[in-house]
Formats: C-alpha cells, structure tokens, sequence
C-alpha cells in the first residue's frame, strides 16, 4: 500500500466514523491539528499511533490493509448479528444478501 492509498484509506474509515480530524487527534492524544497533517501528507503515523489509530476506529490493522472490506467495522457487526442466528435464520440471510446483490 503506497502512503497515498494509506492516507485515502485512513481519510475514508473515518469518514465513516463521522469524526471530525480535529475530535479524533485530540482522542489520540495528539495534537489538534495532528491528524489534518497525516491527511495532507504532511505527517505520517509511528506504528504506535498506528495501532491508536486502529483501535480508535475499533478494527484490526489486518482489516485496515483489507482494502476490498469497505466497512469493516459493519461487516464485524453482522458477523457477530449473524452469530446469534439459528440455521434457518443464517439460511434467510444468506437469501437476503444474494438478492441484494443482484439488484
């Protein structure tokens, strides 16, 4: 991953958030300007603030490089939904999300 996607990345999960860059620097234990400067390029994370910054938006740093998870944070919600459902439920689902797909 090149330091623009890795930027691109890390703008896109917490816009996702709905988190200002100014309410997550200072969350971070950061300056508020901190994350504005990573945005711009301008700054880059130590691995520490790294695995901050991972924990913060609550996924992995294996989900963060998982590009083609665009929500992972949703996609672990209705894992664990999921994991609460009889067969039969899991079953439905699977239909709803097929049916879905092909729309």
């Amino acid at each position: 991953m090149e330091q623009e996607q890795f930027i691109h990345r890390l703008v896109s999960l917490c816009t996702d958030k709905g988190v200002s860059a100014r309410d997550m620097s200072l969350s971070l234990g950061q300056s508020p300007g901190y994350m504005n400067n990573v945005e711009n390029g301008m700054n880059f994370p130590s691995m520490t603030t790294f695995f901050c910054i991972c924990e913060y938006r609550g996924i992995t740093p294996k989900e963060f490089f998982d590009t083609d998870d665009v929500a992972p944070v949703k996609v672990r919600e209705l894992l664990d939904a999921a994991k609460k459902l009889n067969s039969e439920q899991i079953d439905h689902l699977i239909a709803i999300v097929r049916d879905m797909q092909r729309r």
